[in-house]
């Protein structure tokens, strides 16, 4: 926690900047996804803006995010940024939102950015991670963080289904109803899946992702690894261009977005892929 007489002290150093980015991580369970709802329902957005108006004394802060999240997904590091209302030192800006804000949200870093950053428009790529426990007994612990299947899986299968979905194609079949974006054409360039103990795990890397994209993936891979459609079928999915026939669309609580990559020129900090309870797997994207 940072003091209120530290807080001062910082304050009267602290040298205007044009606009900060910063780094967010949540557990999304009691939320309605990371963007404002015009419904007032709780979002992430909503909790971090309050918490930085507090540290500006009151002046409202307006935050734009590298993209949305869905209800109840998570965030190992979700980055935005904003123009401060007024002069504060980094160290405040991060202490003291992470002050106000909620046990479930956490800001991670804060660094000062050129006037030509955005979150959401100077990213490259999105990177998720979906993490299913699979074992015939439901779990007591991580309920909220991970998505359980009494079904055997198995990982390779997956794996080598899940490679039929690498390039730009057109994800149709994997896109949700009442999804906004213009166009289904997204590129994959990266894609595993591994056994890591009981867990299962998705990991996937796009120049963007449709709304449910990576859930419903997930679940038309599940149906893979359970043996409940052949590794070919996902071929077929994916050309057929229509989403009922694709697999089911998996839960939130298992995908955590892990990283928003941007141009090293923006030298923004870099920190180990979560999610924490898998801080010690391999990167297997690393070489890709």
């Amino acid at each position: 926690m940072l003091h209120e007489s530290t807080t001062t002290a910082v304050d009267s150093t602290a040298v205007a900047v044009s606009k900060l980015a910063i780094g967010i991580e949540y557990n999304g369970a009691n939320y309605y996804g990371y963007q404002t709802q015009h419904n007032h329902l709780p979002t992430i957005q909503v909790a971090v803006e309050n918490a930085l108006s507090q540290v500006a004394g009151g002046h409202p802060v307006q935050l734009h995010g590298a993209g949305r999240t869905d209800a109840q997904v998570h965030a190992c590091e979700q980055v935005a940024h904003f123009q401060p209302p007024v002069a504060r030192d980094t160290k405040a800006w991060l202490f003291g939102a992470n002050r106000y804000l909620p046990k479930d949200i956490s800001v991670l870093w804060v660094a000062e950015v050129a006037e030509d950053f955005h979150a959401r428009f100077s990213a490259q790529r999105r990177r998720y991670r979906y993490v299913i426990y699979s074992d015939p007994i439901r779990p007591a612990l991580l309920r909220e963080g991970i998505t359980w299947t009494h079904k055997k899986l198995d990982a390779q299968r997956m794996h080598a289904a899940a490679q039929l979905l690498l390039g730009t194609q057109d994800f149709t079949s994997f896109r949700a109803s009442e999804c906004q974006s213009k166009s289904p054409i997204k590129t994959i360039d990266a894609i595993s899946v591994v056994t890591y103990g009981r867990y299962v795990v998705l990991d996937v890397r796009a120049d963007g992702f449709l709304h449910h994209m990576v859930r419903n993936i997930a679940g038309t891979l599940i149906a893979v690894g359970a043996a409940e459609k052949p590794i070919d079928w996902v071929a077929g999915v994916l050309a057929a261009k229509q989403r009922a026939q694709a697999g089911v669309t998996a839960p939130p609580y298992g995908l955590y977005l892990v990283r928003v990559e941007y141009p090293n020129v923006f030298a923004l900090p870099q920190r180990e892929l979560g999610p924490h309870f898998l801080s010690s797997m391999p990167d297997m994207l690393a070489r890709v």
